[in-house]
């Protein structure tokens, strides 16, 4: 069998730096993806990720034994609300829907995807295209003004629009890992205006 892949290290939507705003296009990509509505920080949540996280072991374990290993990628989400401000300045998280996401490598066929699939788990297709993103060190609740200066400043800034839905990528443990910590990338689809 071939190396462990690590799709942190090959995936170019997995590299941002702290302090820096990079325009990147992103190809189209497949996700094990579940929904939800509210606060991160209650139990639907929690059971959102005890219910993706299965799914996508058992999709490593079928690549495995077809002849290709991975490392699971780290946990994604979408997230949107009604009114954007939830997310810079108010941060009201009973407004936020959610989407959590899983990247499901390239070579995972149609298969392996129906095997391990379960109930309120799906597969999901996302273009997003051209994009915003940075990395976000520390808690989650400290991403406003980085959020805001992202929308309001860089996006404007450079002559873009954004479009879809705010995307954060998780690089850390957060049972394990300190809050001052925490690695995230925030990313904005955009377009030209």
């Amino acid at each position: 069998m071939a190396d462990k892949v690590d799709l942190k290290k090959t995936v170019d939507g997995y590299r941002a730096r702290a302090g820096e705003f990079r325009i990147v296009e992103l190809p189209t990509q497949r996700y094990l993806a579940i929904d939800g509505h509210g606060d991160p920080n209650t139990p639907p949540y929690a059971h959102a990720i005890a219910t993706l996280y299965p799914v996508a072991y058992a999709l490593k374990s079928a690549s495995r034994r077809a002849g290709r290993d991975y490392v699971v990628p780290p946990l994604e989400a979408l997230w949107s609300a009604p009114d954007p401000t939830s997310f810079t300045s108010r941060r009201d998280k009973s407004e936020w829907d959610w989407t959590l996401l899983s990247l499901v490598p390239e070579w995972v066929d149609g298969g392996m995807l129906d095997a391990a699939l379960t109930e309120g788990v799906r597969v999901e297709t996302l273009a997003e295209g051209w994009c915003v993103q940075t990395l976000h060190l520390g808690p989650f609740d400290d991403e406003g003004p980085t959020l805001a200066r992202m929308h309001d400043e860089f996006i404007p800034g450079e002559g873009l629009q954004m479009t879809g839905r705010h995307h954060e990528i998780y690089f850390s443990d957060t049972r394990r890992v300190d809050p001052a910590r925490f690695r995230t990338i925030l990313r904005q689809p955009v377009r030209r205006v």
